[in-house]
């Protein structure tokens, strides 16, 4: 397990980029398919990581707290060196109640990853719907640590996402600081 920060190619503000990716339940997702949503919260995560592991229940609460907020799960590692990360597994996470996002996604080839400048497992991504069309137009408004547990055993005082969402939902500027989200290193295949 190696330590890695977040340090994502996207600025506030910008788009986020567009994707298609299957789901664990068998349907494919877009950008498009959460244009209903005011703000959709995109966490490149992994089975294996005990860094994603301990945001897991933050982030099911997240899910079930927030109705017009989408939580959705990427994983992008390497499933062949990292078989705890294969599509399977994730279905298991899934239903045995581990995961309960609104969705996740599978990101095989890891071209979303990279699209997105992920670096570590958690790493989040808070987009706000800035459009009423019907393809919705998501900016990222915050992207960085979900808490301030640096550690997986440590008890956060703080949920930044938290703060984050509720200024979204209130149609307020997000005003955080953007701390690099920590966590394992992605598994990438050509590495």
């Amino acid at each position: 397990m190696a330590l890695q920060e977040s340090d994502s190619e996207l600025d506030a503000g910008d788009r986020a980029p567009a994707f298609e990716l299957p789901g664990v339940d068998g349907e494919t997702y877009t950008l498009e398919r959460f244009a209903d949503d005011e703000a959709i919260l995109l966490v490149f995560t992994c089975n294996h990581c005990p860094y994603a592991q301990a945001k897991f229940d933050l982030m099911n609460e997240l899910a079930a707290a927030y109705g017009d907020v989408s939580v959705v799960g990427i994983n992008p590692n390497d499933a062949e060196e990292y078989p705890e990360d294969s599509f399977e597994r994730m279905q298991e996470f899934v239903a045995d109640g581990r995961i309960d996002f609104d969705a996740y996604l599978r990101d095989e080839s890891q071209t979303v990853a990279r699209e997105y400048g992920a670096m570590c497992t958690p790493d989040p991504f808070l987009f706000a719907n800035t459009s009423s069309g019907d393809a919705g137009e998501f900016r990222l408004v915050y992207q960085g640590r979900l808490d301030d547990a640096p550690n997986p055993d440590d008890d956060p005082s703080q949920f930044y996402v938290r703060e984050a969402i509720d200024a979204v939902l209130a149609g307020e500027d997000v005003d955080l600081e953007w701390r690099p989200s920590q966590g394992c290193s992605i598994k990438w295949t050509d590495d």
